[in-house]
């Protein structure tokens, strides 16, 4: 039993959930999210919220209630507010600037990394070792996150690369003598 798959999505004022040909659309005031149904799942839409029951008592139903659900809360969130990811650089000489639609990253190559921003994505920097990842589809924005992070992953011995805010980065003791 899913205890996530439980609770009804709640639908905020000013976005508007439909099923329509196996594919729900939810509209909102950051744009359109869509998302293919699962036939072992059964989708209701009300005026205030969205619920999520198996359609049957198989294993695979039971399995895919409670992440459908989250999937849907994730169209719904982002249409609403949207998501975001930051992520801090560390390093003498590291810094990154947004210049249109290309992030130019300085990373202690011998050239700078150019980072094209995908449609649907906004990237800004506040400082030069700042950089704020938005946008309303979680996954797009966690995948641009993790594309940009790729370039130079933290180093454990004194924590030089791109890492998301909050991350605990393990520290390791250098070589003694």
């Amino acid at each position: 039993m899913s205890r996530i798959g439980k609770k009804p999505v709640p639908v905020p004022a000013g976005v508007q959930a439909a099923i329509n040909d196996g594919v729900i659309e939810v509209k909102g005031p950051k744009g359109v999210l869509s998302m293919p149904l699962v036939s072992d799942i059964s989708y209701v839409v009300d005026a205030s919220e969205i619920r999520v029951t198996p359609a049957n008592d198989t294993k695979r139903a039971r399995a895919f209630w409670g992440m459908q659900r989250t999937l849907v809360s994730n169209l719904v969130v982002g249409v609403s507010d949207g998501f975001t990811k930051v992520l801090e650089i560390t390093g003498v000489g590291y810094r990154a600037s947004v210049q249109g639609k290309i992030l130019k990253l300085q990373l202690g190559y011998s050239h700078d990394v150019e980072y094209d921003i995908p449609e649907g994505i906004t990237i800004k920097t506040p400082d030069q070792t700042t950089v704020e990842i938005s946008g309303s589809d979680r996954q797009k924005v966690g995948q641009v996150a993790a594309e940009i992070r790729r370039w130079r992953k933290p180093e454990p011995y004194k924590g030089k690369g791109i890492k998301y805010r909050g991350e605990f980065i393990f520290r390791k003791e250098g070589k003694k003598k």
